[in-house]
């Protein structure tokens, strides 16, 4: 049936388990936009299958995808350690699409070249130059149309200034604040200060070539394109080691960098190169089925109006973007540009007809390639079966990726009276967004994850706390007020599992057994069986993360701030949140089979700076509690300072945040 573009058609609800133990466990589900109550299809209830859409491996990873797959990892780890269940978690690497080809090709292209006209002496030849002359003209005629066809290196700045004037630079001060005020940077804007920035670049090693290894850095971005438009044609397509070289290199770089970020490898991993068989097969029973065509050149489509006609419902998740052609071409890849045969501009193509220059495998219709959406249904499908749990993915994957793969897999698991619901729960992670943008190779506006951990701004657990801090289906906007609740958060908890241990180390068994509780223990105690059920709670309602950070920081606040607790209760409360921030992934060496463990790695002070470290921060944690009980006394500040001996021979500066109060204290010790 045709969807009405203002709603999304209804969902069916898993059946009840009454017989199996289930967590009041709600999940926000994009099929529905709603929390709903999540039910395995599992009869024990205690098997999840999961598919996570992974990544187009062609370039390293940015922080865009950190967001994504750590987001994702949190939320298994919470499935998994806290809540019990069995994960089954599937996810794929696209390594051939539109993309990985472009890239492969001229990246094949561009080595060919540069060892065709190598120098001894490093020299760069006329023949280079011309070449790259031709290359530039290529390039600022295809990205930069607003310029005069006869704009050479030497009238390039004096050209770009009359042509795009305000756009060629970008704003003073152009961040969240600005965007707010309906000044943001738009993608339009990026990308031509994108190919600006290129041509300029090109523009330099034109005019003062220098030697062939500074001249080739300058001017890659405009030959890329150049090489590939002259030869691209000319490749072999069943040469597919070109590309599988790439792929197999930013496939392993992908996964060095999720390691680095303590993200759990897949229980299994597909690749569409080694399912193209099962791909073929997969598209096959959708023609016969009735909802594909072939076209004379080699492609099958998907025809969406015959799967409507039959009742079913297209673009389940954002049925109002069924008819965005920006977005259906999007999805077709920049390599279906131009003429098809397809029957109407809104069916997609589920198999590729080979074309010059592109990899290619054999099939019922001729070479081709599988198209991009029907890798995941495929692989899903065969791996797990004709209804998953849970899919995943980003959430610019929601049309027409997703819709896409909905379609297709119904259309395959579906007989005549009987719709297969093919996936139960949709959960799509938020973006990450710089001056209101998401993170884009493109637009050329991201960071690897490997700089970012390199530069050590950001450590693992640092990124994973700021994700956890915001809710997982929504976008981040990384600004200064941000980093600081993060670097606040992980020092916090840093002092209270610091003191916890030296508790810990100096504590007799007796003692942390046997020992007398007081009023203040009594009401800790209390306050960590609250903080239990309210972290419970916080879980059950989608994950919510946030809500638990707080409760977390809360805790620890409440214990800093608690007089003559014995070691025991702070030690009983640091195993817990122990517990909680190990679910959480925030420690890439915590066991949690070991009830013991207090703390994270890397908490170790050296001995002879414990003298000063722990006096400094039980003055912290001190001034922290009088700061959040009222206005800052300063005369108190000192009382408290002078309760407190430190060893030091110069001054002790604490800088203290709580409560909207920011306190800086100079404190002269002995």
């Amino acid at each position: 049936m045709a969807s009405d573009g203002r709603k999304q058609p209804p969902w069916i609800p898993p059946p009840a388990r009454p017989d199996a133990q289930l967590p009041r466990l709600k999940i926000y589900n994009s099929l529905t936009r709603s929390k709903d109550d999540f039910v395995p299809v599992d009869p024990t209830g205690k098997m999840v299958t999961w598919y996570a859409c992974g990544p187009t491996v062609y370039e390293d990873a940015h922080l865009g995808h950190a967001k994504n797959y750590v987001s994702t990892d949190i939320i298994r780890r919470i499935m998994k350690d806290y809540f019990g269940f069995r994960v089954k978690f599937v996810m794929n690497t696209t390594d051939i699409d539109d993309k990985i080809i472009l890239q492969g090709r001229q990246q094949y292209l561009l080595a060919r070249f540069k060892q065709e006209h190598a120098a001894e002496d490093d020299s760069v030849s006329d023949s280079v130059l011309a070449e790259a002359k031709a290359a530039f003209r290529h390039y600022i005629g295809k990205n930069l149309p607003s310029l005069p066809s006869d704009t050479s290196p030497e009238t390039f700045s004096e050209a770009v200034d009359k042509a795009y004037k305000e756009k060629a630079e970008p704003p003073p001060l152009a961040d969240a604040a600005t965007a707010k005020q309906g000044q943001a940077v738009t993608v339009a804007d990026l990308l031509l200060r994108a190919h600006i920035g290129t041509a300029r670049s090109a523009v330099e090693a034109l005019q003062a070539p220098g030697k062939l290894p500074e001249f080739f850095a300058k001017t890659d971005d405009i030959l890329l394109p150049y090489l590939d438009a002259l030869h691209g044609a000319e490749m072999d397509s069943n040469n597919h080691k070109i590309y599988l070289e790439l792929t197999q290199k930013f496939e392993r770089r992908f996964f060095e960098d999720m390691n680095a970020l303590n993200v759990l490898a897949p229980d299994q991993l597909t690749r569409v190169t080694e399912y193209v068989p099962q791909i073929v097969r997969f598209v096959e029973k959708i023609v016969a089925n009735g909802f594909g065509y072939a076209t004379p050149d080699g492609s099958v489509y998907f025809d969406i109006d015959s799967f409507e006609k039959a009742g079913h419902s297209y673009s389940r998740l954002q049925p109002w973007n069924k008819n965005d052609p920006a977005l259906q071409a999007d999805g077709e890849g920049s390599l279906s540009k131009g003429r098809s045969m397809k029957r109407s501009e809104n069916h997609f193509a589920m198999w590729k007809g080979s074309k010059p220059g592109e990899p290619a495998w054999p099939s019922p219709w001729g070479h081709g390639r599988p198209g991009w959406h029907i890798e995941c249904s495929a692989m899903a499908s065969e791996v797990i079966g004709k209804t998953i749990d849970i899919h995943s993915g980003g959430v610019d994957l929601r049309f027409p990726h997703h819709d896409n793969e909905l379609a297709q897999s119904e259309a395959y698991w579906s007989t005549p009276g009987c719709q297969v619901q093919w996936t139960n729960y949709f959960i799509h992670m938020g973006q990450l967004r710089i001056r209101g943008l998401k993170m884009s190779k493109s637009l050329k506006n991201y960071t690897t994850i490997r700089t970012v951990l390199s530069q050590k701004e950001w450590s693992a657990r640092s990124l994973r706390i700021c994700f956890l801090l915001m809710p997982w289906q929504d976008g981040i906007e990384v600004t200064d007020e941000l980093m600081k609740a993060v670097v606040g958060w992980e020092g916090k908890l840093n002092n209270f599992f610091l003191k916890s241990l030296d508790l810990w180390k100096h504590s007799s068994p007796k003692t942390t057994t046997m020992q007398e509780l007081g009023i203040a223990d009594q009401q800790l105690l209390s306050a960590l069986d609250k903080a239990k059920a309210d972290v419970d709670t916080a879980l059950c309602d989608s994950f919510n993360t946030s809500a638990v950070m707080r409760i977390l920081s809360d805790l620890v606040t409440e214990s800093n701030s608690a007089e003559a607790l014995s070691d025991q209760t702070v030690i009983l409360l640091a195993r817990w949140v122990t517990r909680i921030v190990t679910i959480f992934g925030l420690d890439p060496e915590g066991d949690l089979s070991n009830l013991d463990r207090i703390g994270w790695s890397g908490l170790d002070i050296p001995a002879p700076a414990k003298p000063y470290i722990y006096p400094a921060s039980q003055l912290r944690d001190k001034v922290r509690t009088l700061a959040c009980s009222g206005s800052v006394d300063h005369t108190a500040i000192a009382k408290l300072a002078d309760g407190i001996t430190i060893a030091a021979s110069t001054p002790v500066v604490l800088e203290v945040t709580a409560c909207s109060a920011h306190v800086v204290i100079e404190v002269n010790l002995c």
